[in-house]
């Protein structure tokens, strides 16, 4: 009898604990039995995960998480079928997940479905267009299949999703590369193809049309960026924010190339006779930050010989070169106290560079007339890059993100001078001039405005 009462207790036990089981399984939560399945799938057993999502999902049978993951087991078995099949049931079930969408996209895909993949990726996309691995997944489809304007498109939207952003993986990063590769090559492909198909049209425009078409061109194929106004002063709204001026503008330019020899010549008599009348272009305040001017400050680097400047006439300067003077006060300069006009021999060294910078104000076009430009020698304007030709004169906005490189071992030399904006009437030419007047009498006199 007392051998069977000690066994007796230890029966109930365990009994006991067949129905604590019984209950826990019977209670637990969906989160807690679908942690479970991820753990046994996890450790590659996939019949007990399998079997906590079956008991799972006789209590939902809609669960989308279940649905899913037993999807992923049947995709991990190369079962693409009965996946697709798992993961349209899910989608279903939670129509707004991408995440769901995309395995779909991975089951078409191993069906060698490229349309089913396709439908899969288009309702990630809808969802959120921003979805990168959608874009790479729909980019990736159509390189496949051979479409390539579309897959330029998707990679191009997968490359700025990405732009700025740090420490990705490896992987991606190769991913990336090769995107920008393709897009480079397909655009490449395909503005030869357009330029081929408009050369004999463009050929035979004439040179404005050729300019601002071609740059027109250059823009759509990311060649070139498009800049604006960026005036440190007064901005003249609605006036064309052109790089280079057309000749056309100035009527008077063929005539003051022509002088080019005798005003190179009065140039060298100058700087022969009198150095001194050349100074550093940049002269920046005591106690001015460290910025992109201090290399040049107060540097002969970049010197000039001022023969007007900011409207005052240095006459030691113009007594020396009639000529040039002669040429320069035949032309339709402004003509404000203070301001303009302003006319100097424009000297950079060798092997020195202006760095980039924008003006004071568009109201006006700077005329650039080289007298002495040895080979290395160049000048950017926007996304318009130039070579000076000695004699050849040119007009731009210097209110334009600009700059000049003297990369020869040789003096480069320039006639530079402003004149009023060509787009400007004559009439707001004199609204400007009384709009100056005014303003600088007010800064005189600050009774004028109390």
């Amino acid at each position: 009898m007392v051998g069977q009462q000690a066994q007796g207790p230890a029966i109930i036990l365990v009994v006991r604990n067949i129905t604590y089981v019984s209950q826990y399984a019977m209670e637990a939560s969906p989160t807690d039995m679908l942690r479970e399945a991820a753990q046994y799938r996890q450790a590659g057993r996939t019949a007990d995960a399998e079997s906590v999502l079956a008991r799972l999902l006789e209590r939902q049978p809609d669960q989308p998480q279940a649905l899913n993951m037993l999807g992923l087991i049947a995709l991990d078995r190369g079962a693409f079928a009965e996946a697709r099949l798992l993961f349209l049931d899910a989608a279903r079930a939670d129509p707004k997940e991408p995440a769901l969408w995309m395995n779909v996209a991975s089951a078409e895909r191993g069906l060698r479905s490229d349309e089913g993949e396709r439908a899969a990726l288009l309702q990630v996309l809808a969802i959120d267009q921003r979805n990168l691995m959608g874009q790479i997944r729909m980019a990736q489809l159509q390189q496949r299949l051979g479409q390539r304007h579309n897959a330029a498109d998707s990679w191009g939207k997968v490359l700025a999703l990405t732009a700025g952003v740090a420490d990705l993986p490896p992987a991606l990063m190769q991913t990336l590369e090769d995107a920008r590769r393709f897009v480079t090559d397909h655009n490449a492909g395909f503005a030869a193809f357009v330029e081929q198909g408009v050369g004999p049209l463009l050929h035979d425009a004439d040179a404005l049309a050729q300019r601002r078409f071609q740059a027109c061109l250059d823009r759509e194929f990311g060649r070139r960026a498009i800049f604006h106004n960026e005036c440190s002063g007064l901005h003249y709204p609605f006036l064309p924010a052109d790089e280079f001026f057309d000749r056309q503008h100035f009527p008077w330019m063929e005539k003051l190339e022509s002088r080019t020899d005798a005003i190179r010549e009065e140039f060298l008599a100058l700087v022969k006779k009198d150095g001194a009348t050349v100074r550093p272009y940049v002269r920046q305040e005591a106690g001015t930050p460290g910025n992109k001017w201090t290399a040049l400050d107060g540097s002969l680097d970049w010197g000039a010989a001022f023969l007007w400047e900011y409207g005052v006439r240095n006459d030691a300067v113009c007594d020396a070169c009639p000529q040039t003077v002669a040429a320069l006060e035949a032309l339709p300069r402004a003509d404000i106290p203070g301001r303009a006009p302003s006319a100097f021999f424009s000297l950079l060294k060798p092997h020195s560079h202006i760095p980039a910078h924008t003006g004071v104000t568009n109201t006006r076009a700077i005329i650039h007339l080289p007298l002495i430009v040895p080979p290395g020698c160049r000048f950017r304007v926007g996304g318009e890059m130039r070579v000076w030709e000695e004699g050849v004169a040119f007009a731009f906005d210097d209110t334009i993100d600009h700059e000049a490189w003297n990369e020869s071992d040789h003096l480069r030399v320039v006639l530079i001078f402003d004149v009023w904006n060509p787009h400007l009437s004559l009439e707001e030419q004199m609204l400007l001039k009384q709009f100056y007047a005014t303003a600088d009498a007010a800064k005189a006199d600050v009774t004028v405005i109390a």
